[in-house]
C-alpha cells in the first residue's frame, strides 16, 4: 500500500501579479499500480495552466489502462519502456485533439511514474524530475536516487521540450527501475530543482528529500494542517530565493 499526497503552489511572481499557478499534478490508483503525474505549463503561453491540467488528467487516464501493470506482475524493462513510449504517443494525440488549432498556447512539460510492487516506470518530457528512496547505507540510513532527466535539445541548457513540441516523441525519456525495495517516490517540476537536487556531487539533496518524505511517513493528526505546513515550506522565502517559479511536489511512501 502507498500513501500519496500532492501540492502545487504559485511562485512569487504569480502570487504578486494574481496569475494562477501553471503547475498541476494528478494521481490515480488502478489495482496494485499507482500512476503519478506532474506538469509545468510554459509561463509565456496564454493557456499553459489549462495545458498542465489536461496533461496530468490524460496521463493518469491513459497509464491506468495498463491492466498487466495493475496486477503488479514482474515485467521486462524493455517492455515497460516500450509501453511508456506507445502510451505517450496515444496521450499526446488525445491532447492535441482536445486543444485544437493552437496547441502552442497549451504548452506544458509532463513527468509520469507508474509504480507497482515489482517495478517503477518513468516517463518525462521537459525538465521535471523524480527522486526515489530505496535501500539503506551501511549505517542504516535511507538511500536516495535521482532518475536521469531528459537532455535539453539544442545547444542551450535552458531549452526544454513540451508535450506540444513538434517531434516531442523523439525527446521523451523513459526508464524502468526493477526494485521491490522502493519505499518512497518524489515527483516535481523544475521549480524545486535547486532545493531537491545537488550539482556537486550530482544527485538528490538528501536533507530536503528525506524531510518531505518523512513528513508523509509520519503524518500528523490533521491532514489540513499538514498541507498548510507544506504550503508554507514551498512558498517560504528560503525556497523562493532559490527559484521563484511555481512549485509542485507529489509524494508517495510505502505504508
Amino acid at each position: 500500500m502507498w500513501r500519496v499526497h500532492g501540492l502545487s503552489v504559485p511562485g512569487y511572481r504569480h502570487r504578486r501579479d494574481g496569475v494562477p499557478c501553471q503547475d498541476a499534478w494528478a494521481h490515480r490508483q488502478s489495482g496494485s499500480a499507482q500512476v503519478l503525474a506532474v506538469a509545468d505549463g510554459a509561463g509565456s503561453r496564454p493557456r499553459s495552466d489549462e495545458g498542465a491540467r489536461l496533461a496530468v488528467e490524460l496521463a493518469t487516464e491513459h497509464f491506468s489502462r495498463w491492466t498487466w501493470a495493475n496486477a503488479g506482475a514482474p515485467a521486462a524493462a524493455r517492455t515497460v519502456r516500450m509501453e511508456l513510449q506507445i502510451t505517450f504517443r496515444e496521450l499526446r494525440a488525445a491532447f492535441l485533439k482536445q486543444v485544437g488549432d493552437t496547441p502552442g498556447d497549451f504548452a506544458t512539460t509532463l513527468t509520469v511514474v507508474v509504480l507497482t510492487p515489482e517495478w517503477l516506470g518513468h516517463l518525462s518530457v521537459g525538465d521535471g524530475f523524480v527522486v526515489l528512496r530505496a535501500g539503506t547505507s551501511e549505517e542504516g540510513e535511507p538511500q536516495f536516487h535521482a532518475l536521469p532527466r531528459p537532455a535539453a535539445p539544442g545547444e542551450y541548457g535552458n531549452e526544454t521540450v513540451f508535450v506540444t513540441s513538434p517531434g516531442a516523441e523523439e525527446w521523451v525519456h523513459t526508464d524502468c527501475v526493477q526494485d521491490r525495495g522502493i519505499s518512497g517516490v518524489l515527483l516535481s517540476t523544475d521549480g524545486l530543482a535547486q532545493a531537491a537536487l545537488s550539482t556537486r556531487p550530482p544527485g538528490p539533496n538528501t536533507s530536503f528529500v528525506s524531510a518531505v518524505l518523512r513528513s508523509l511517513d509520519e503524518p500528523g493528526p490533521d491532514p489540513v494542517r499538514d498541507t498548510e505546513a507544506l504550503t508554507d515550506l514551498l512558498t517560504s522565502d528560503r525556497l523562493t530565493a532559490l527559484n521563484a517559479d511555481d512549485k509542485t511536489l507529489l509524494r508517495a511512501v510505502r505504508t
